[in-house]
């Protein structure tokens, strides 16, 4: 029972990982022009996933330092994502 609770969390984490990096990747296509914040199927992604994300990243935001342009709290929650998917599997053996 255990063992399948933390291969849910596993593949919750994993999908919440790529989806991060496809919200990411988006966001750069935006901001350097590569596709038109004007198409629709993109920005009603990159707007699902901001939704989906600024709840989790906005208190990371807080505790991190200001850099400038570059927003590194994403990154932070991926290792914090893998983190804790690392303690789960070394919790079930």
């Amino acid at each position: 029972m255990t063992g399948a609770l933390v291969e849910i969390l596993g593949m919750v984490i994993s999908t919440a990982n790529m989806l991060l990096i496809v919200w990411f990747i988006i966001g750069l296509l935006f901001a350097f022009n590569v596709v038109s914040p004007s198409n629709q199927f993109a920005f009603a992604v990159h707007d699902a996933l901001s939704r989906l994300f600024e709840p989790v990243l906005r208190p990371i935001r807080r505790v991190m330092p200001d850099t400038g342009a570059v927003d590194f709290s994403p990154m932070v929650f991926m290792l914090l994502l893998v983190a804790v998917s690392k303690m789960l599997q070394a919790a079930t053996y």
